[in-house]
């Protein structure tokens, strides 16, 4: 039996706290616990209630979502998802990632008030998810400092001409782990795809960029791929390759397939970079929820290529990685930590 998940709802706007404890006990396993109005009053919560998990507004009057992380995970770590709109707290967002804030839900704008409950089945599950992140782990997702980059290997292989990556819950604070670690002189070009709400994925890439020795973009229709430089798919559009009549090959964003549970998929970018370059594709399988990426590692299982996938150990949730192991398509299970040295043995 699936346990019941104490859940502390944090807004500053009463409708707010009302409408997403409203929509968090359509799931049976979901108890609203209780609800605070600003971060203060959110810490007090936290400490008299113990919740498993804390929905987080981050633009609140007094103290915000972000002074209330960094309290709160200084204090007890607990999983947090945030619930605000990307507009408006964009900046906000991406020093909550770097405390270890654990996802994140679009939240209509305040005028948009209805379309608030659209949000509802995305909530439940993310809230789900956050609920099953060890408490180790989230200890080690509050990022300080900036990973240096290593050095290039000397005897690194040279058997993969790209390297395309994906990863879901947890993967904001394992790429600003692995890609500053990576140097300038890449000698192939990166995609990446994270599981990213709209309106979050260019800030999150201007942020690794800002890192990182490596330059990191979001990926624009038709931006060439070029060594030693990162491509983000952009939320709500997949990404894939083609290649011009001039050989080079180039970045397309498209919203189909339509057929898939994420925009941007991992198996959509994985199937694409097998069928551009064939054998010499290394595909990394990051942490997160679900099975997006198990499809896209047999596409470049089958066309030789490799496949890495997170080690157990360093992941927030073993659930991308986990399938493509079971399913006997990793060649390699890698920790986090040692992921940027494993992928510059290949490229």
């Amino acid at each position: 039996m699936e346990r019941v998940i104490r859940v502390l709802v944090v807004d500053d706007s009463a409708y707010v706290r009302k409408v997403v404890s409203q929509m968090l006990m359509r799931s049976p396993f979901i108890e609203v616990v209780g609800t605070a109005r600003d971060g203060k009053e959110a810490l007090e919560k936290v400490e008299e209630l113990q919740p498993d998990v804390v929905t987080l507004d981050l633009i609140m009057p007094g103290m915000d979502g972000v002074a209330f992380l960094r309290e709160q995970m200084a204090r007890r770590p607990i999983p947090v998802v945030i619930v605000s709109i990307a507009s408006e707290s964009g900046d906000l967002a991406m020093q909550a990632l770097d405390l270890g804030a654990l996802d994140f839900v679009q939240k209509p704008t305040a005028l948009a008030t209805e379309k608030i409950f659209d949000i509802s089945d995305e909530l439940i599950e993310k809230v789900k998810t956050a609920a099953q992140v060890p408490l180790a782990r989230l200890r080690t997702l509050s990022m300080n400092g900036r990973p240096q980059p290593l050095a290039r290997v000397a005897e690194a292989q040279g058997l993969v001409d790209v390297v395309v990556i994906g990863a879901s819950t947890g993967g904001p604070q394992a790429l600003r782990h692995l890609i500053p670690q990576l140097p300038a002189d890449l000698p192939v070009p990166i995609a990446l795809v994270l599981h990213m709400p709209v309106g979050y994925t260019a800030l999150f890439a201007q942020r690794l960029d800002e890192l990182s020795h490596l330059h990191v973009v979001e990926a624009k229709e038709g931006d060439e791929l070029v060594a030693g430089k990162a491509y983000l798919a952009p939320a709500g559009r997949h990404l894939t390759f083609l290649r011009r009549s001039d050989g080079k090959v180039v970045a397309h964003l498209d919203a189909r397939p339509f057929d898939t549970s994420h925009r941007p998929s991992v198996d959509v970018l994985f199937q694409s970079a097998a069928q551009m370059y064939h054998e010499r594709v290394l595909g990394v399988v990051m942490t997160g929820m679900g099975s997006d990426g198990l499809q896209g590692a047999a596409w470049i299982k089958a066309q030789g290529g490799l496949i890495f996938t997170e080690a157990e150990e360093t992941c927030a949730v073993y659930g991308m990685p986990r399938v493509v192991v079971e399913a006997g398509l990793s060649d390699k299970i890698v920790p986090l930590d040692r992921m940027a040295e494993a992928i510059l043995e290949v490229v």
